[in-house]
């Protein structure tokens, strides 16, 4: 699908932007070209960082800080970042996260770190204690991830949730499970009790965020394609519409906030 007919379809959906994952590696006309495209049908553009895998941390950490410079050409209204490994120290994924906040000092784009797997933030309690630690830590919640990790909806881990809410500044609206990260179809009643923790959740960010002078609320409905969607046996065919579930938590979500 091309860029122009990208943006078209998700403009003609209702969205207000889009969050682009961007490799490591892409081409700069490609970046180019599609944010021609967001400003063509004028889409908020939130960049998002995944692609960093490299154990050996040095190479890590300039792989990283080379995305970022990569993508501060590019008008954005903030970034997620997919950051550090969970088996990095303590003190080496801190020099990621300051690496992101110089970005931030030095071209006024906040950079929020996405709690998610195989990153720093894979488990509330890991990420409760990064928080505690760095007072500056902003994140971006994404708590499927932390529901599928703890194999639970975290009724147990209250003051690591509560702490996550009051630093979160981009939601994920991706529904877990305690058996893995998103559900087949966020609609559907078998699901209701996942989605309503979620709901929950999202909903105490934007009271919080209600009580902030200049507020803006982000959120970016986030149901993927396989493997996070899990694909019928021998037909490999999806078990429902990827597009359907995010222009349905899309739509659930502006109503419901719309009304707060």
């Amino acid at each position: 699908m091309s860029w122009d007919l990208f943006c078209r379809k998700v403009k003609d959906a209702g969205y207000d932007g889009v969050e682009y994952g961007i490799p490591n590696d892409v081409a700069v006309n490609e970046l180019d070209e599609a944010w021609n495209n967001f400003e063509k049908y004028g889409l908020a553009v939130i960049p998002q960082h995944y692609g960093t895998y490299d154990a050996d941390f040095a190479k890590h950490f300039d792989n990283y800080a080379a995305w970022l410079d990569m993508v501060k050409p590019y008008k954005a209204l903030k970034i997620d970042s997919q950051t550090g490994k969970d088996y990095f120290t303590f003190e080496q994924n801190k020099k990621l996260i300051e690496r992101a906040g110089g970005h931030s000092r030095s071209c006024g784009v906040e950079v929020l770190h996405e709690t998610h797997r195989n990153k720093f933030t894979f488990a509330a309690h890991i990420t409760f204690d990064y928080l505690n630690r760095l007072p500056g830590l902003r994140i971006t919640l994404d708590a499927s991830h932390w529901v599928n990790v703890a194999e639970s909806f975290l009724e147990d881990q209250q003051e690591a949730i509560t702490l996550a809410i009051n630093r979160t500044e981009h939601i994920h609206a991706r529904i877990g499970y305690p058996e893995g990260p998103q559900v087949p179809d966020p609609a559907a009643p078998e699901w209701n009790e996942a989605l309503q923790h979620h709901l929950n959740w999202w909903d105490k960010v934007v009271e919080r965020k209600r009580s902030e002078a200049n507020a803006l609320v982000t959120i970016t409905p986030e149901f993927g394609p396989y493997p996070y969607m899990v694909h019928l046996p021998y037909s490999q065919k999806p078990i429902s519409d990827q597009w359907a579930n995010n222009v349905y938590m899309m739509n659930l979500l502006k109503e419901r906030y719309r009304q707060l």
